[in-house]
């Protein structure tokens, strides 16, 4: 699962405890909702094609409207606070197949009558989902389609600690900084190639300004232009005995 909603887990399992009763409930796509990929597909089809598949090989799972809502309220009822719900998705769809399926249903041929192309994964998009982590354990419920994930907490200090770091990192726009934390946070979280491109990527120098005073401060002196004036050193912040 992505990182960030694994750390929007963790503060709502850091506020355990509290007068409120916090929960969160973890599950895969539903079916017909907004976002879904099926409304996607029969526009496609209605428009003749081609599809759109990510890649052959992607998977995800998916359940229902109806279906998520009841498994939603019934964890809702059952939580005492803090705990991290997971619904049973059943087994894992092949968005192709998914797509084939649908075109059959349509009354088409797929490859024939209606065209599917691969767009290629984008930049952090998983093939697999995942509805766990290494390092969670399941434990069962009283609802045989409802458990319970057992895994790594952050005290609710510590918690208030990291969301006043990531925040202040966010404002900052340091992406490198903001990785690192995400990683302290969550230590399962890989970030993609492109992700730590961009953490790596200079950035452009539009100003050069700033950087003839950084030298100037430091001393520097061009050796093309040695009368190139220096003003005089900053005195150190440190006290020395």
């Amino acid at each position: 699962m992505g990182a960030t909603k694994r750390f929007a887990e963790l503060v709502v399992k850091s506020f355990e405890g509290s007068a409120t009763r916090y929960v969160s409930v973890r599950f895969g796509n539903v079916l017909g909702s907004n976002g879904s990929v099926v409304p996607l597909f029969k526009k496609q089809i209605a428009a003749g094609g081609p599809l759109t598949v990510t890649h052959p090989e992607m998977t995800r799972y998916f359940m229902t409207i109806p279906e998520g809502a009841q498994l939603v309220l019934q964890a809702s009822a059952m939580g005492r606070g803090g705990e991290i719900f997971v619904l049973d998705m059943g087994q894992p769809v092949k968005i192709l197949d998914l797509a084939r399926n649908l075109i059959i249903l349509s009354g088409f041929r797929p490859d024939d009558d209606i065209k599917i192309v691969y767009s290629g994964l984008r930049p952090g998009e998983k093939l697999y989902e995942e509805l766990n982590t290494f390092d969670e354990s399941t434990v069962a419920t009283s609802h045989e389609k409802i458990k319970i994930f057992r895994g790594m907490e952050v005290p609710a200090r510590q918690m208030e600690e990291c969301l006043e770091l990531v925040a202040g990192l966010c404002a900052q726009r340091d992406v490198s900084r903001l990785l690192l934390a995400l990683k302290d946070i969550v230590p399962d979280y890989n970030p993609s190639s492109h992700v730590l491109r961009l953490a790596m990527k200079p950035e452009p120098v539009t100003d050069t300004s700033s950087l003839v005073a950084l030298a100037h401060s430091i001393g520097f002196t061009s050796q093309r232009n040695p009368a190139l004036p220096v003003p005089a050193p900053i005195r150190s912040g440190l006290a020395t005995s």
